[in-house]
Order: structure tokens, then sequence, then C-alpha cells
């Protein structure tokens, strides 16, 4: 007899732990479902650049179909980057104190118009926990060769700002002009080349906010880069037209019902 009672109690405590869970299922998924698009912006380095890399502009869309079992989001972003060479050295000057990056040409400026897919790996209830999910996105690259501009003293005295030509300023000859700093990061953008390309990044997404109309997080990623031909950053150095790098985004934004 006690053998039974005590079946029957598990049994119901059974039945009312699976409804309990069941309810709180159905309430976290339709808290998933209330949510239909993500935008933020951000801000990201990566190791090719310096400890501010650019801008982020990223929106995820919830789409009515899963994979895997998984929800996912059309993934749309557009990201500004400065992308440096590895042998790029900054030095100032004793006397003057400008500064200036010794056998730079140009500058590398992509723009990254990307679309993609984002799926819902692991998500969090009643705000609590993180939710991470992966992306896959793609798109062409836009370089945008800019000139380092340099200061240059004439044997009469007088300083020009002209763009770094290898070839004439290298020995700091009088005919030449001697170098004596950088110009204004300004100057120049009329004198900018574009060289088409297309890239690939492959991300995980972070989500730490902690109300539920707002999104803070981050994203850690790779990129692989792809141009049509050398991009000639460095003078006296190899150039390249592919370029991989790590990256790390911090967003913040809103979520849309």
């Amino acid at each position: 007899m006690m053998r039974v009672k005590l079946l029957l109690s598990v049994s119901i405590l059974f039945a009312l732990l699976t409804d309990v869970y069941a309810q709180r299922r159905a309430k976290a998924e339709d808290n998933e479902e209330s949510y239909k698009s993500f935008t933020s912006v951000g801000v990201t380095t990566n190791t090719n650049s310096g400890i501010l890399g650019g801008a982020v502009f990223r929106q995820s869309s919830a789409l009515s179909s899963k994979l895997f079992g998984k929800n996912q989001y059309r993934y749309l972003a557009v990201e500004v980057v400065n992308v440096k060479h590895p042998k790029e050295l900054s030095q100032q000057d004793f006397v003057t104190g400008a500064r200036l990056v010794i056998g730079k040409q140009n500058y590398l400026f992509a723009v990254r118009p990307e679309y993609g897919r984002e799926i819902t790996l692991f998500n969090r209830h009643e705000d609590e926990g993180i939710s991470i999910s992966g992306i896959l996105a793609a798109g062409p690259s836009l370089g945008l060769e800019k000139p380092y501009m340099v200061q240059v003293q004439n044997s009469d005295g007088r300083v020009t700002t002209v763009p770094f030509d290898p070839a004439t300023h290298s020995g700091g000859s009088q005919n030449s002009g001697v170098v004596i700093g950088a110009g204004s990061f300004f100057q120049g953008f009329g004198q900018t080349k574009v060289v088409p390309g297309l890239h690939l990044k492959t991300a995980m997404s972070f989500e730490l906010s902690a109300f539920r109309d707002n999104v803070t997080g981050i994203e850690i990623g790779f990129i692989a880069e792809a141009f049509t031909r050398k991009i000639q950053i460095m003078a006296y150095a190899e150039n390249r037209s592919v370029y991989t790098s790590g990256y790390i985004t911090l967003y913040f934004g809103s979520k849309k019902r």
C-alpha cells in the first residue's frame, strides 16, 4: 500500500513538473517569436588595424522557416574599416614633433556590404543568460586606396603637402625636398582610387543585454577578403591582394516585435 502511494505521489509530481516545463517552454517560444528584427551599430577592431578599426551597422530579420530546427534570421550589415600593413610603424621627429609612418604610400579603407544568415544556437529564457548565434555572410568589398600625404620642405624653405612618392622622397635630396612630417588625414581624398573585391566572414554573436527591447553584445569572427589587384600600402614591403583577419565587434541597438 505504501509503495502504491509513493508511486502515485511521484507520478503526480512528474506530471506537475512536466506541465510547468511545457508552460515555460511555450512562454519562451512566444517571447522568441515576438521579436522580428534586431538593429544595432558597433565599433570593431581586428588584427589588421589599430585599437579602433572601424564602424559597423547590422540588422537581423526573422525568417519564417527554420534551419536544423533552429530559428534563423536574414543578416545584413555594412562595415567600414581601416586595413593596415604589418610593417607600418609610426615615428616621431624629435625636432618638429611631427609623426610619420616611414614608407607608407596609401591608406586602405574597406567598405563591406554583406548578406547572410544568422542562426540562433542557444537562446536565453526570461531575460537571463546569454544568447549565442552563428553568422555566415559574404558580399562585395570596395577598397578605397587613399594617398598618404606628407609635408615636404623645399630648398627655399617652403613647406608643401603632397602624396608620398618613393621615387622622389626616399633620398631627401634638395631637388625633391625633405619629408618633415605627415599631412592631414583629411587631405588627398580627391585622389582616392577604388579597388573592387569580395569577402567572406564567419562569426559567433553573444548577446548580453539585460533588457528585452535592447541589444548589447559582442561579435567575434574571421574575415577573408580578396581584391582585384595588390593594394600599395607600403612602398618598401611586400603588398597583397588577399587579406585575412580575426575581429571583435562591440554592438548595441534595439529589438522590434
